[in-house]
C-alpha cells in the first residue's frame, strides 16, 4: 500500500476528509491515522490508484507522497536531485516555525544533487509541511485534482439552470460517500437538474433518475448530454410510486437530493413526508452493503431500519441553507 496525503481545498472541512477517506476506500484503499495536519492521510494499493484518487475528488486539491527521510530536507532534496529532472520547491503551510529560507535552501541542495529548478513548468512539484515533531516534511505532488474540470460544470454554464443546486464539488462528495464504482448502479429519485447523478456518471456508474416535474427530467437530460454522460433511464412521475418495470433492479447506492419547498417544489405535500415516503419505497431496493447518501436539512428522515447512520456531516452550502451530508448503509 502506498501512502497518500490529500490536500484539502479548505471547503467544508470534515466533509472534505470524510470524501477522501470514502475516495480512497472506492479505489481499493483505506483511511490512515492523519500524520501531517491539516493534509488527510490514506492508503491506497499501488501508483496507478494515487492518480485515480486525485480524478475522483471534489474538495481537495493534490495528492502527495512522502520523499524517502534523509539526515535532513536538505539531503533527500539532493538525493532527489539525482534524477535530474525539472523541479520546484513550496510551502503548504504559513505557521510558526514555518520559513521560505528551508524552501531555498531545499531547491539549492536539489539543484546541487543534478535536478534543475523551473518555476513555471516543473516536471516535479515538491512541497514542504511542518510536521508535528517541528521538522519540515518533504512531499512530492503524485497527482493535481482536476479543480478546472468541475468549475466547468457550475451551474451558470449549464444549458439548463435552477437558482439552487449543488455545486459540483459537493455533488462529487456525495457521490464519493456512496463509494460508486466503475459499473455500479445508482439511483437518484430527486433528479432535479441532474447535478448529483453527473457526478455518479462521470466516476463510470450507471444511474436511473426520477422526478415528478417533467421540466426537471428534459433540463437533466440536457445537461448530462452537455456533460457528455448518459443515465440508464430518466423517467417522470412520483418517485414514491413510480413503476420501473415487472423486475426492479437492485442498486448498489442511492444518492439524493430531495426537495424542501425553497427553489424546488415538493409537489404540495410536506418535504419531510415525502422524503420519507420515497426513502421507504426504494430502500429495499438496494443491495446488502449498499448506501445512502441523503443531503437535505437536519430535520429530514432518514431511511427505515435496518439502514443505519455511518456519518454526517453539516455543511452550509447556500447563504443561510444548511445542509447535512449524511451517509446510511445498510448491513451485508
Amino acid at each position: 500500500m502506498i501512502r497518500v496525503y490529500v490536500e484539502l481545498s479548505g471547503e467544508a472541512p470534515a466533509l472534505a476528509r470524510g470524501e477522501a477517506i470514502a475516495a480512497a476506500e472506492a479505489v481499493g484503499g483505506r483511511s490512515e491515522p492523519d500524520e501531517l495536519p491539516p493534509l488527510a492521510t490514506v492508503s491506497v494499493p499501488d501508483p496507478s490508484a494515487v492518480g485515480a484518487l486525485a480524478a475522483r475528488l471534489g474538495l481537495a486539491r493534490r495528492c502527495l507522497v512522502a520523499v524517502p527521510p534523509g539526515e535532513s530536507v536538505g539531503r533527500s532534496a539532493g538525493i532527489e536531485g539525482a534524477s535530474g529532472e525539472s523541479a520546484v520547491f513550496r510551502r503548504l503551510d504559513r505557521g510558526p516555525g514555518a520559513s521560505d529560507d528551508t524552501v531555498r535552501a531545499a531547491g539549492r541542495a536539489y539543484r546541487d544533487g543534478g535536478g534543475r529548478i523551473d518555476l513555471e513548468h516543473p516536471t516535479r512539484r515538491y512541497w514542504l509541511l511542518r510536521g508535528a515533531a517541528g521538522r519540515d516534511a518533504l512531499l512530492v505532488e503524485a497527482a493535481a485534482v482536476p479543480r478546472d474540470e468541475s468549475a466547468a460544470r457550475r451551474m451558470p454554464l449549464l444549458p439548463f439552470q435552477r437558482p439552487v443546486s449543488l455545486p459540483p464539488r459537493f455533488a462529487r462528495a456525495a457521490a464519493n460517500l456512496a463509494r460508486v464504482r466503475a459499473g455500479d448502479s445508482l439511483l437518484d429519485p430527486f433528479v432535479g437538474t441532474g447535478a448529483l447523478l453527473a457526478e455518479a456518471l462521470l466516476l463510470g456508474a450507471r444511474g436511473v433518475g426520477l422526478d415528478l416535474d417533467p421540466a426537471m427530467i428534459r433540463g437533466a437530460l440536457r445537461n448530462l448530454e452537455h456533460l457528455g454522460v448518459v443515465a440508464d433511464r430518466l423517467v417522470e412521475g412520483d418517485a414514491g410510486r413510480v413503476d420501473l418495470g415487472p423486475d426492479p433492479a437492485t442498486f448498489d447506492a442511492l444518492v439524493t437530493d430531495p426537495p424542501y419547498g425553497r427553489a424546488s417544489s415538493s409537489g404540495g405535500e410536506p418535504p419531510s413526508a415525502l422524503t420519507d415516503r420515497v426513502l421507504r419505497r426504494w430502500a429495499d431496493h438496494l443491495r446488502p452493503g449498499g448506501r445512502i447518501v441523503l443531503v437535505a436539512p437536519p430535520t429530514t428522515p432518514g431511511p427505515p431500519s435496518p439502514w443505519t447512520l455511518d456519518e454526517s456531516y453539516s455543511v452550509r452550502v447556500h447563504r443561510s441553507l444548511t445542509r447535512e451530508f449524511r451517509v446510511y448503509r445498510r448491513p451485508d
